[in-house]
């Protein structure tokens, strides 16, 4: 079939053999009465056979279309409202490329960028600030992040993983706070982006004073072929607003968690709604390349977060997410969808198989010592959990555990033990509403920050 325009005639009907980008066949009908030619008896009544099989299944998928359930799933897949829960192929692939095209090529600068989705909630820290201050103005350039995804205590002779490491900004950044013990790897899928990465190694070798990146093709969602990344050897993954662009997010939280060793830990930010996408605006190149039609609903992330393995996902700062584009802002309004919010958030997720569903408490404390560098008068957890220097802090059982990070936990005094529950600790981990602020809250000037 692959090699033939045309199907002989059969009893008139004349097939016209099409392509579709070299995978799909189509073979359409038409019916020429000048066309009819002589049958022989047996060949026509197998033809008419034939048309009678095909007409008991025409009718049978007409009963089946109007029946309550498969109308009711019908009417909701071609509803502009209906979210799909596993991507078809074809969408996923068209997904890949209008995001390859997007990154690779339509943007040059982060000026390209119609929304503030891939700009960070907030100016970064001195220390980062230095560090980017080292690297090439081609990197810095080219950086479509959506926050500051690097955890903040000693990483000195970490293992990092950046997924979606881009031109290789953040990359860069850490290889200087791991330092020559370190090791930063960066995995991209577009070509230009890496190339652009690959060009600057040299350079930011040698004013580092030594080399601890490589850099990496691949799939996010397909860890596992990067035969460079071992299971269990990375103390910490990063992610920049790039997990939302993927189309199977539980498949990439499941792989980072196969990737960390334990009691590490995957520190990312990303792109969360206050509802769930509709497919309309899934469906939009745009919003794909600019971090929206991707965003997971907040409460779906956490439960997502859960089944990968991750317990008690933390949230560490947000921002709202205001789209500067007239032209995004009207689709978005004309599609009947004004009451999305978007939210640029970071979180950390710990590979502890410790932790609870729930936050518990056992009656126990901890005091942080003021010894992480440039966090002498104290050091923050997540958004919930500040611990200043010197102070007893109650904590639950979780945050307890998250505590003894091997990186962390030579820096706090532990008081307590697991011997005696006191139920359930109270104004600790993931609520039932919204947990990012809104613009209101903020005050207007805050409102999703500005790119580095």
């Amino acid at each position: 079939l692959r090699h033939r325009s045309e199907w002989p005639n059969l009893a008139g009907f004349h097939w016209k053999i099409t392509r579709k980008d070299n995978d799909e066949i189509r073979a359409h009908p038409s019916f020429d009465p000048s066309k009819l030619e002589p049958m022989h008896p047996k060949i026509w009544q197998t033809t008419m056979m034939t048309y009678t099989v095909v007409l008991l299944l025409a009718s049978c998928s007409l009963v089946r279309a109007f029946s309550p359930l498969t109308a009711s799933l019908s009417s909701r897949r071609d509803s502009p409202l209906f979210v799909s829960i596993e991507p078809a192929p074809l969408f996923v692939n068209e997904t890949r490329d209008s995001v390859k095209n997007y990154y690779g090529t339509e943007l040059q600068t982060s000026d390209d960028l119609k929304t503030n989705a891939c700009c960070t909630a907030g100016a970064p820290p001195k220390y980062i600030q230095d560090c980017i201050n080292n690297l090439h103005p081609s990197t810095v350039q080219r950086y479509y992040g959506c926050g500051l995804c690097l955890p903040r205590y000693d990483m000195e002779g970490c293992s990092v993983l950046d997924l979606g490491c881009g031109a290789g900004r953040d990359v860069y950044i850490a290889s200087q706070l791991v330092g020559s013990e370190g090791r930063v790897v960066g995995v991209d899928m577009t070509t230009e982006q890496l190339d652009a990465a690959r060009e600057q190694q040299s350079f930011h070798a040698e004013k580092f004073g030594f080399s601890n990146t490589e850099f990496h093709q691949g799939y996010l969602e397909s860890l596992e072929q990067i035969e460079a990344l071992d299971p269990g050897s990375f103390d910490v993954i990063i992610s920049n607003c790039v997990i939302n662009l993927c189309t199977d997010k539980p498949a990439v939280l499941k792989a980072c968690y196969n990737l960390l060793k334990p009691g590490g830990e995957m520190y990312f930010s990303d792109v969360y709604a206050n509802r769930r996408v509709p497919q309309v605006l899934q469906e939009d190149e745009l919003l794909w390349g600019e971090c929206l039609s991707g965003a997971l609903y907040w409460n779906d992330f956490v439960n997502m977060a859960k089944r990968a393995g991750f317990g008690d996902p933390r949230l560490v700062e947000d921002a709202p997410i205001t789209i500067e584009s007239k032209k995004v802002h009207d689709m978005v309004m004309r599609e009947g969808h004004g009451a999305m919010e978007f939210y640029s958030a970071t979180y950390r997720l710990f590979k502890m198989d410790e932790l609870e569903p729930a936050c518990e408490d056992y009656g126990q404390a901890v005091i942080y010592k003021g010894t992480i560098p440039r966090a002498e008068s104290g050091w923050r957890l997540d958004k919930g959990h500040i611990f200043e220097t010197g102070k007893i802090h109650p904590v639950c059982g979780n945050t307890w555990y998250m505590l003894t990070n091997p990186q962390v936990k030579d820096h706090f005094e532990f008081i307590g033990n697991f011997d005696r529950h006191y139920g359930l600790f109270e104004g600790c981990g993931p609520g039932e509403t919204l947990p990012f602020d809104k613009v209101a809250e903020l005050g207007e000037s805050k409102g999703g920050g500005s790119c580095c």
